[in-house]
């Protein structure tokens, strides 16, 4: 615990000057990046610094050089404690290093701080900025935090690779609520959601459930659902027939890089990471190495993140000033080489140069392109959960996989003679296709097997003991699994999916 009444005491200072800075301005935390990000941060620093933006930055070193002192992570504990400390994060691109050993940074912030909901206004600027679909205005709501990104992966055998795809019910409804939050705050008319729980009915099945229940706490805003793959034709194809899409986080991550390439350029787009108490913003493109240190990068991308940094802390009049002057320069055709065109540009600019055009502009609006307007100082989307009542949970039987070569129909008779009074062999499949009992010849089968054993009626609950009792007949036999997973019911219901075939 600090002293605070011991003025010599090193700590206390650095608190006392911490507050002071707190009176000149909003703490927040900058990290320049890898790359074109020191270019880019810098332009985008000079821009909202010119507008009046009332900040006081602290400095973290992250990305490249973090990791090249051996941390996988690509973050110093010491970050964290400035993260922690002033809750917004404006972050540059950065460089992982290729190869295995290096955990993403981005999802690393996402994760630890809880940053649930990532969100991108994908937004056509024609005729200043070349696209298929003038007109387009999608804001991507993406889930942050859950699915693949779990990062949960295994080699379990010879043949098999596996990645868990976690999805909870508090995760899908946050993310969820958040996107009706965001339309409704936003004048936004419609919400749609995507996903592909005609195949994953239980993890995507669960997200659309949610999204069907809390669409009817929001009945001034249409609510549609997609398959995600023909949802992702017809956004690519009409766009404009979209307002705000949420999705879970890979599709998320894949579809607001196409929505926002397909709106002008991915470089233009922002992104703003929001969770309970902090925010981190960034831009949506990576760190161009190739291109730093040239003066060509485009800093638009990182600018409209600050935009959103500065909605987010109070500061819309700032963000309304900046927004339309970025917009001035683009209607102006003052552009970056990377949505250059001679036959709408006026002028092709370098980093600083876009960045001085942008501050020459302060306090103008744009003539053909829409003018941006934020109402007043918008307080962050809180969203809260209330607390479930947790469901009956039985054990009704394991799925056990294993490492083993040949005939799944010699395995399965082997299998068998190991079941007991508690358990029976109910299936056995291979990459998740049932090649036993009655399976079929064409099936292609690797190393990785799936033996289903359930209760008598696969309705009796069955005991820890009863599946240690299996498992070591199972060793014993000479088949050790390599993965378990219990079969549970939940207030009766099968907590796991049929096999494909079953």
């Amino acid at each position: 615990m600090i002293n605070e009444e011991n003025p010599s005491n090193e700590i206390n200072k650095n608190l006392n000057e911490y507050r002071n800075t707190i009176k000149e301005g909003i703490p927040i935390t900058v990290a320049y990046g890898d790359g074109i990000g020191p270019e880019i941060m810098e332009a985008t620093l000079r821009i909202i610094r010119a507008a009046g933006a009332r900040l006081n930055i602290e400095t973290i070193q992250i990305g490249e050089s973090v990791y090249n002192k051996g941390i996988s992570s690509g973050i110093e504990p010491s970050a964290w404690e400035s993260l922690r400390r002033t809750k917004v994060f404006l972050k540059a691109p950065i460089t992982t290093p290729q190869g295995g050993g290096f955990k993403s940074l981005n999802v690393t912030v996402r994760k630890t701080l809880g940053l649930f909901a990532n969100i991108r206004q994908c937004t056509s600027y024609d005729p200043y900025v070349a696209t298929k679909h003038p007109g387009m205005d999608v804001v991507i709501v993406r889930e942050n935090e859950e699915d693949l990104y779990g990062g949960i992966e295994h080699r379990q055998t010879a043949d098999v690779y596996q990645c868990l795809k976690l999805i909870s019910e508090p995760g899908s409804e946050r993310v969820i609520r958040y996107a009706f939050e965001y339309a409704r705050r936003y004048g936004r008319s419609k919400v749609t959601c995507f996903t592909k729980d005609n195949i994953m009915k239980m993890t995507d099945g669960i997200f659309h459930k949610i999204f069907d229940k809390i669409s009817k706490e929001y009945t001034d805003i249409q609510a549609e659902h997609w398959i995600v793959d023909i949802g992702a034709a017809k956004m690519a194809d009409r766009p404009q027939d979209f307002d705000v899409i949420v999705l879970p986080n890979l599709y998320g991550d894949i579809l607001s890089d196409v929505a926002a390439q397909i709106s002008g350029s991915v470089g233009l787009v922002g992104s703003a990471n929001v969770g309970d108490n902090i925010a981190m913003f960034e831009a949506i493109h990576g760190s161009a190495p190739r291109r730093a240190g040239q003066n060509m990068a485009n800093p638009s991308g990182l600018l409209l993140s600050a935009v959103q940094m500065l909605v987010h802390i109070g500061q819309a009049d700032i963000a309304e000033k900046v927004h339309n002057a970025w917009l001035k320069t683009i209607e102006d055709g003052i552009h970056t080489y990377d949505v250059y065109d001679s036959k709408v540009s006026t002028e092709k600019v370098g980093t600083k140069e876009f960045a001085d055009a942008v501050i020459q502009r302060l306090g103008k609006k744009p003539v053909k392109l829409n003018p941006v307007q934020y109402k007043g100082q918008l307080k962050p989307i809180e969203i809260k959960l209330e607390k479930k009542s947790k469901p009956v949970k039985q054990l009704v039987g394991v799925d056990v996989f294993l490492d083993w070569e040949g005939d799944p129909n010699t395995l399965g008779k082997s299998l068998e003679e190991l079941s007991s009074p508690e358990f029976k062999l109910v299936m056995i499949t291979n990459r998740g296709t049932k090649v036993y009992p009655g399976g079929m010849p064409e099936t292609f089968c690797v190393d990785h097997w799936r033996c289903r054993f359930q209760s008598s009626t696969g309705e009796n609950e069955v005991s820890n003991e009863n599946v240690l009792a299996l498992f070591s007949r199972l060793v014993l036999s000479g088949y050790p699994p390599i993965k378990t997973e219990g079969l549970f019911l939940f207030d009766g219901k099968p907590g796991f999916s049929m096999g494909q075939g079953q």
